[in-house]
């Protein structure tokens, strides 16, 4: 299967558009089920971090200083990303982001919701997951920890084995033999009961292509 990156974000907040800015990023490359590629770093956008946010991620305003410049950390992510696809859980908040970031450096975003995203799938294949956080939906699907919640790689790592299960389990419940990006694009704009139709509808057309 082709490549497909899982990005995460640590950041000051919640909106690049309050001013907040990312802190820290991950990216874990997939081929099928196998990890063939990662990257992390800290990153310093110049911008102090609250006591909650240090709190709830880990990260420090000391780390941040030792850190290299945001512009220097996202260029080499865009470079290691290519035109891969992107995954994100809750991939709203990570694509306000990636988009925010690189249009610091000039650099244009992918146009539209291209980024798939194991929240809005989960919320569609596992209605009975109950809670549809990260770590809940590892504690589901009994998705080991890659280390402290709330930082880049670990929730990255977490993040790419629950879309690996999301993919396999399309494949297993639909009787088809891959769940492309394209596909996941379609399913998690898709109302949960029209699952089948929709992905029916897929196949179709490219079979008419």
């Amino acid at each position: 299967m082709n490549p497909i990156a899982v990005i995460d974000f640590e950041t000051t907040g919640l909106s690049p558009a309050q001013g907040d800015r990312a802190t820290e990023i991950a990216v874990v490359v997939l081929e099928g089920t196998q990890v063939v590629g990662r990257f992390q770093s800290l990153m310093n956008a110049g911008v102090r971090i609250s006591p909650f946010i240090e709190a709830y991620t880990g990260i420090s305003n000391e780390m941040i200083r030792a850190a290299p410049p945001a512009a220097e950390v996202m260029d080499e992510a865009a470079r290691f990303v290519g035109d891969m696809p992107l995954v994100a859980h809750n991939a709203s908040f990570d694509q306000r982001f990636w988009a925010a970031e690189l249009a610091r450096l000039g650099r244009p975003s992918r146009p539209g919701p291209s980024m798939a995203c194991t929240l809005l799938l989960s919320r569609r294949l596992y209605p009975e997951a109950g809670s549809f956080r990260l770590g809940s939906l590892a504690e589901y699907h009994a998705i080991a920890p890659a280390g402290r919640a709330h930082r880049a790689m670990a929730d990255a790592e977490v993040a790419a084995g629950l879309l690996s299960r999301i993919r396999c389990d399309i494949r297993e419940r639909y009787q088809v033999d891959e769940a492309p990006h394209e596909l996941l694009l379609k399913l998690q704009r898709s109302p949960r009961k029209a699952l089948p139709k929709a992905i029916q509808g897929y196949f179709e057309s490219l079979r008419a292509q």
